[in-house]
């Protein structure tokens, strides 16, 4: 994947995460971040996903974002490979952290990382499961141009089912 840079408005730029980044990703360990995601991680899950992220490779890709003004870290984004109704898609997800959230953050990169997905070829169509009840993050797939397109359960982490929804994004055609 490439690495995209700004927003047509300026509000974000992104940087690809790399093996310094792990402070970033423990700022997001907090019960408040992980509301919806079965909350904190252990020490240990922590240092797994860090070693993920970063050998993510051509499977995908997670970056910081970065305020485009001040150069701040607000939170991270990304997409990853996944297997989904028996189709190998996208699957999208961020978290933009408190001090930051509600400023159209979270909306601006994740358009940035549908058109890494889409400029990439591989895959027609990018997914994110918010859960059900994370009203911030549904509205961020529908302001960034997803269309919801069901619901289910869905285990994550492992043991712990949680209504989520399904919204998608086609790659194949013009971004919205």
């Amino acid at each position: 994947m490439r690495t995209p840079m700004t927003t047509g408005a300026g509000t974000v730029r992104l940087v690809p995460y790399g093996e310094g980044d792990f402070a970033q990703l423990v700022r997001h360990n907090t019960p408040e971040m992980t509301e919806h995601l079965g909350g904190p991680e252990t020490d240990e899950q922590l240092r797994d996903r860090h070693r993920r992220y970063v050998g993510l490779d051509d499977r995908g890709r997670m970056y910081k974002i970065l305020t485009a003004d001040t150069g701040e870290a607000a939170g991270l984004v990304g997409c990853w490979e996944t297997i989904h109704g028996g189709e190998t898609i996208w699957e999208a997800g961020w978290g933009v952290l408190p001090g930051f959230q509600g400023r159209g953050i979270a909306v601006a990169a994740t358009r940035l990382v549908a058109e890494e997905a889409r400029a990439s070829g591989r895959h027609g169509s990018l997914h994110a499961f918010p859960a059900a009840t994370n009203a911030a993050s549904n509205a961020v797939c529908r302001k960034a141009g997803f269309t919801l397109v069901g619901s289910g359960d869905f285990e994550y982490p492992k043991g712990q089912w949680r209504r989520c929804h399904d919204w998608a994004l086609d790659l194949r055609g013009e971004a919205p």
